[in-house]
């Protein structure tokens, strides 16, 4: 199973032809394919053709109602919060960001990043270790949060996350100065695949 994953897309359109003319089994948008919430019926006339195999999360420029009304408009699927088998392997999503200096549209507070990660974590939901997790906002303290500044800007919650419950993948995008950036996080194989994306090949 072949799985693209993309993330801060900012109405980059010539970028996201590029990603359209790719083969894969299913695509993920981890946020911010537009910046406001603006231009995404733009991005849903390039994409359409995925369908249903589309994936996407609401990143901090957009927020769950608008994505879903995109999702519906376009025969594509919002995800966000929510948990899904594709080819045998549990993905769990969840989009927004921590607090931004910005005030957009998609940001929730680090408690609300906690709730919303326990409906994954098999301590107090129950539900199986997800192979695979797919946020808009990396983990706190990482390579991946690191800001152009040496400051970090990602999620304390979602770093507890990891650190507890360990999933063999996680995607996140946000921090555009992080694209393309691997770390292994214990036993998790962290990862930016930004707007260049990344294609993640499944047995």
């Amino acid at each position: 199973m072949r799985v693209l994953l993309f993330s801060d897309i900012h109405s980059d359109l010539a970028a996201l032809r590029r990603l359209a003319s790719q083969q894969a089994d299913w695509y993920i948008c981890a946020g911010d394919l537009v910046s406001w919430a603006r231009g995404l019926d733009a991005c849903g006339d390039i994409l359409q053709p995925w369908g249903a195999r589309l994936l996407v999360l609401p990143g901090n420029h957009e927020d769950e109602a608008g994505v879903a009304a995109f999702c519906q408009k376009f025969g594509f699927q919002a995800v966000h919060r929510r948990q899904m088998e594709l080819g045998g392997r549990r993905f769990a999503f969840l989009g927004y960001s921590n607090p931004t200096p910005f005030d957009t549209p998609g940001e929730y507070t680090e408690a609300e990043l906690e709730r919303h990660l326990d409906a994954f974590r098999p301590a107090v939901s129950g539900a199986p270790v997800p192979d695979v997790l797919v946020c808009h906002c990396p983990p706190h303290g990482t390579p991946l949060d690191r800001m152009r500044n040496g400051q970090h800007a990602g999620s304390t919650a979602i770093r507890r996350f990891l650190d507890d419950v360990q999933p063999t993948w996680f995607f996140s995008g946000h921090i555009h100065e992080t694209e393309g950036t691997t770390v292994q996080l214990g036993a998790t194989t962290a990862h930016n695949p930004g707007k260049g994306g990344y294609l993640l090949e499944l047995m």
